[in-house]
């Protein structure tokens, strides 16, 4: 089996056409204070339009991201970043995961575990973004197995003030961003206002 070079296909991707948001040169600028990306990834970006369209403050607040890839948890990072948020990564060598996280105002799970993040990991009141989507078995189901987040829904909705449902949460918006990019890319590329 050939597998394919993540770096090289990035890298021949033209930067005007990167409506994905993952070429290097706009990661670059979306980590540098006073450059703007062409392109935000687009699950990243869905995640901060949700805090911004529910009127979530991210500015001073401590936001945790668990989860450190170069898809969801770094760009997210930066988005938190940028909005005067002090931002945390968990990942998986953290030492007391549940200790920190619970310090958050703003929780982004993005690590791919089912039901990782459990209602005491969530400190009363905080935000909860759950971007993991996970399979796990289930034998009533007509598929045989159910999609679950990161997060153990049942648990956080007792101590959040919000937390996003897997599926339908976050999903619709990387859609949403990914045509909002392509749009933005099509008016440039035309030289549309």
């Amino acid at each position: 089996m050939m597998h394919m070079n993540e770096e090289n296909i990035l890298n021949a991707v033209s930067i005007e056409k990167d409506v994905d948001g993952f070429h290097p040169l706009n990661i670059g600028r979306l980590a540098m204070r006073g450059r703007e990306p062409l392109f935000v990834p687009c699950t990243p970006k869905g995640c901060i339009e949700l805090l911004h369209r529910y009127g979530i403050d991210i500015k001073g607040k401590k936001a945790v991201v668990i989860g450190r890839s170069n898809i969801v948890g770094l760009p997210v990072s930066l988005l938190l970043q940028r909005g005067d948020a002090t931002v945390t990564t968990v990942h998986s060598r953290t030492i007391n995961p549940e200790e920190i996280t619970r310090q958050a105002d703003i929780i982004i799970s993005a690590v791919g575990h089912p039901n990782m993040v459990r209602g005491s990991w969530i400190k009363p009141g905080a935000v909860v973004i759950d971007v993991g989507i996970n399979p796990v078995d289930d034998a009533n189901s007509p598929r045989g197995y159910q999609l679950v987040g990161d997060v153990c829904y049942e648990e956080a909705c007792k101590v959040a003030s919000a937390v996003t449902p897997v599926p339908g949460g976050v999903g619709p918006m990387t859609i949403a961003m990914l045509l909002s990019n392509t749009l933005i890319s099509a008016k440039r590329a035309h030289k549309f206002q």
